[in-house]
């Protein structure tokens, strides 16, 4: 079953953000405590993954034209209205944003290496291991989130499983038509803009600056194209 690593990780991030719930409980100044040391970790983590560039030309461009089109589409107005109608609709109210927890939820699951190897291995090879040690990952990391942030990272789950699901499905493809140095190169440049992203994330979360990380969400796909540019065309560059 290709999509059982991907359900599994859909199920962690669940129960994770359902015990996180209950410990909302816990004590303002705990709380602060504990998301303070969380944004130094989501710092740390989105560093690491902003080092794994090659071409750092390409993760300029792709921040650059990415957060213009974010901008000019105001995806962070959008987020936010969409999570006003989900606080709505539920009849529950958060103490953060449901927006913000959603997208910072998102961004960790779903950049990175593991979430594409993962995938990769359960549509080729029908091996889970990846996303199952991804799934206690993802899972603690709800916890934490969801005390801090909110419900919202609940609705993270679901783009998880469409984009684990969606290479899982299409593994077979994915392998015969893009060649291993294109995949390589695709991982490398879109995990290190995703860190800068999750860097944001976790310098919001400080309270150091605000930046609107939504917007700058459609850098991951220019740098897609722009990685497939420079590989496929290395002579017009």
């Amino acid at each position: 079953m290709v999509f059982l690593g991907t359900i599994v990780n859909g199920i962690a991030i669940v129960i994770g953000t359902l015990i996180g719930t209950f410990s909302r409980r816990i004590p303002d100044k705990t709380k602060t405590t504990i998301m303070q040391g969380l944004a130094l970790v989501i710092t740390v983590i989105g560093l690491q993954m902003a080092m794994k560039s090659e071409q750092f030309l390409i993760v300029i461009g792709s921040l650059v034209l990415g957060g213009m089109l974010g901008e000019y589409w105001d995806l962070e107005g959008k987020l936010a209205t969409l999570g006003k109608w989900i606080e709505k609709k539920t009849g529950a109210s958060s103490e953060g944003s449901v927006a913000q927890a959603f997208v910072t939820a998102t961004l960790v699951y779903v950049v990175g290496a593991m979430a594409i190897l993962g995938a990769l291995d359960s549509g080729l090879r029908n091996d889970h291991a990846i996303l199952f040690t991804k799934s206690l990952i993802d899972g603690f990391t709800a916890i934490m989130f969801t005390a801090t942030l909110g419900y919202g990272v609940l609705f993270s789950a679901i783009p998880v499983m469409l984009y684990q699901g969606l290479i899982a499905l299409f593994a077979s493809q994915i392998n015969q038509l893009v060649p291993q140095v294109l995949l390589d190169a695709f991982i490398a440049e879109v995990t290190s803009a995703g860190g800068i992203m999750i860097m944001a994330i976790g310098l919001n979360l400080l309270g150091i600056i605000h930046i609107r990380v939504a917007n700058f969400l459609p850098a991951l796909l220019i740098a897609a194209i722009l990685v497939s540019a420079m590989t496929l065309s290395p002579a017009i560059f």
